[in-house]
């Protein structure tokens, strides 16, 4: 399957099996990202220097996204998930004492190792088990469950954080990654381990090199490429911004969490609604009205307040569940199995970029003009351009 042979497996294992650890993935970032960013501005007391903390978190994990086939290519794929989803158990459940800020910003800088691998591997795996199944359907499964996790979370990470502490939310995130690898080993699956070949700095980069280019070079993967970094830059802006402005505006974490959770609900109704729309009309429909609204909805943002504002925060939510089951099929649907370990890595980097980006877009918006709503002005180009790319002639 896929240049990696499996020895053995478990007999019920399947593509949905992968798809499923979404529940675990979507429950752990879920807290985590709940107060992530909350902890970042106790630390740096400044909303436009969280955004550039972030976009330097993002630069180091988009080299170890261009990073992971080379990965791929020294260990199997089953050792380094083992490996990832017990380094971010561990790194969390640390990251959630009070620790010295240097400490957290290591730790934080290891788990973003583990989280880039974490996803570049589940939809690996998802394509290497999806037999006749097919990617829009595992890919609705998995973004169902990531949102079934993602709904409670909110409301777990404010309780935590209420009665211990911010930090104190990252340990329930370590939990649920130490019962998703309890899952994960009940598949039993044992793969063809790689011979370790020693590593030549300079042939590793030129090798890296060649294959990014070739990446590029597949008809279609630019425009993947492209649509996959608007959908992750929103997604970016949404994240980082969102929890520090309903607080900016004189909300408290309750509300937060109701704004949260409330957002995925869209999710829930509309992923495997989404599979079933992206098969029969296409993928560039749901994408174009994604875009489109959100772009709408940001616009709106940049200058609303108070609760119409928290309307809009639960609103754009629908653009995203739009969106969220279909953004990446452009690359499984445009290139072969085979292809798709060498080049996967390559093409997940298009998530890790937007958060280089969108945060330093929005410290030097927030700078200029003085108010963290400004941030919304660049998701709104943003989500102009990504029309246009899908539009655009071939």
């Amino acid at each position: 399957m896929a240049q990696d042979r499996y020895i053995s497996v478990n007999k019920n294992v399947s593509g949905f099996s992968f798809a499923n650890l979404g529940l675990f993935t979507g429950f752990a970032d879920g807290i985590y990202n709940a107060v992530y960013s909350l902890v970042l501005l106790e630390i740096f007391r400044s909303s436009a220097v969280v955004g550039l903390y972030v976009a330097l978190y993002s630069v180091f994990c988009f080299v170890v996204g261009l990073f992971a086939n080379e990965i791929l290519r020294q260990f199997s794929k089953v050792r380094v998930f083992y490996f990832v989803m017990l380094m971010l158990a561990v790194c969390y459940a640390m990251m959630s004492f009070s620790i010295l800020p240097r400490t957290f910003i290591i730790l934080d800088y290891t788990t973003g190792i583990a989280i880039t691998l974490v996803g570049v591997l589940i939809p690996l795996f998802m394509s290497d088990f999806s037999k006749n199944i097919g990617m829009a359907r595992l890919n609705s499964r998995y973004h169902l469950w990531l949102n079934v996790g993602a709904l409670f979370a909110p409301m777990v990470a404010v309780a935590i954080a209420n009665a211990f502490g911010n930090r104190a939310a990252f340990f329930a995130s370590a939990v649920i990654y130490l019962l998703g690898w309890g899952v994960f080993k009940y598949f039993r699956i044992v793969q063809e381990d790689k011979h370790i070949k020693p590593v030549n700095p300079r042939k590793t980069f030129k090798a890296l090199w060649k294959n990014t280019v070739a990446f590029f070079k597949v008809d279609g993967m630019l425009r993947a490429y492209l649509v996959n970094f608007g959908y992750y830059s929103l997604r970016a802006m949404r994240v980082l911004y969102v929890p520090i402005l309903v607080i900016e505006n004189g909300f408290d974490k309750d509300t937060l969490g109701w704004v949260l959770t409330l957002g995925i609900i869209p999710y829930l109704l509309l992923s495997e609604a989404m599979g079933r729309a992206a098969r029969r009309f296409g993928k560039t429909i749901w994408l174009v009205l994604g875009f489109g609204s959100f772009a709408a909805l940001s616009a709106l943002a940049t200058f609303v307040t108070g609760v119409p504002l928290l309307v809009i925060f639960v609103a754009w939510q629908v653009s995203g569940a739009l969106m969220e089951s279909v953004h990446d099929l452009l690359f499984f649907d445009g290139t072969k199995k085979s292809q798709q370990t060498k080049y996967y890595g390559v093409f997940r980097t298009s998530s890790n970029l937007p958060n280089i980006f969108a945060p330093m877009l929005g410290a030097a918006v927030i700078a200029m003009f003085g108010t963290t709503a400004a941030v919304w002005g660049v998701t709104a180009v943003v989500g102009v351009f990504s029309i246009l790319v899908l539009v655009a002639r071939k």
